[in-house]
């Protein structure tokens, strides 16, 4: 007969999740994960497998959502132009009110993990690719309700935008002035016209 978990499997991975994208990969242990989770390694192992494999099953489950999360946002806004700046302005707000600077999940597992380990960054560059078309189906929405410029390349615009997303969270985590990091976000936004 086979053993039911004791334990809620979402739970121990959301927990993962938070203490990987807090610490990376190298210096999260697997002391600090049975820690963290609540559980002990033959069960880690059981359910999740080795460490690689937990950490992509917590990067997996933090770019489903990060990606909702951002689609959720810029649909929340009938005008184009609002949504992003909203949404880039509101990165920089939540950064600088002080909750934190872990950055993102993701863009932490590109320059962790993905210069060298091939199936972290195929995953990095999917992300990276569902950003652009969550940001190319925003543009378009903005292109055929005639808000933005007839002609406007949406999917190069789109491109650009996940280059300034990722380049703006990753230097947003030395905390640079706030003026620089906002007149760099105001040039970007001037781009969606």
């Amino acid at each position: 007969m086979v053993r039911q978990r004791e334990f809620d499997v979402d739970k121990a991975l959301d927990a993962a999740m938070q203490l990987f994208w807090e610490k990376g990969y190298e210096a999260t242990s697997l002391s600090d994960l049975t820690s963290a989770m609540g559980i002990q390694r033959p069960s880690i192992y059981s359910t999740f497998g080795d460490k690689k494999e937990l950490f992509e099953a917590a990067l997996r489950r933090y770019t489903s959502a990060h990606a909702a999360g951002i689609r959720a946002k810029l649909q929340h806004h009938p005008s184009v132009k609002e949504a992003f700046r909203v949404f880039f302005e509101g990165l920089v707000e939540e950064e600088y009110a002080g909750t934190g600077n872990r950055g993102c999940f993701c863009i932490n597992t590109m320059v962790e993990l993905a210069p060298h380990d091939a199936k972290f960054e195929i995953l990095t560059r999917e992300h990276e690719m569902y950003l652009a078309a969550i940001f190319q189906e925003t543009i378009e929405k903005g292109l055929r309700s005639g808000e933005l410029q007839a002609g406007l390349d949406a999917k190069a615009l789109a491109q650009t935008l996940v280059v300034s997303l990722i380049g703006l969270t990753v230097i947003m985590k030395a905390r640079p002035e706030r003026a620089f990091v906002e007149h760099s976000v105001e040039t970007m936004l001037s781009l969606i016209k």
